[in-house]
């Protein structure tokens, strides 16, 4: 029998890699994009933020699925 997995578990691993990949990309990318309008700026990150956690994310959750069913 399949268990159903906790959101709030599943929210909490996302958070968990999204939160310091972001202030990473703040560290590394922010000075060079700096001067940038805000709107490119956050294109930017979207695009660099959003396949990253395409492939992390599902990752981490079948990594994690025992845990997150329990």
């Amino acid at each position: 029998m399949d268990k159903k997995p906790k959101v709030w578990k599943m929210m909490l691993i996302s958070w968990l890699f999204v939160y310091p990949v972001i202030n990473l990309m703040f560290f590394l990318i922010f000075p060079l994009i700096k001067e940038l309008p805000q709107l490119l700026k956050t294109f930017i990150f979207t695009a660099i933020l959003v396949p990253v956690m395409g492939m992390a994310i599902p990752a981490l959750h079948k990594k994690f699925w025992y845990w997150i069913t329990k």
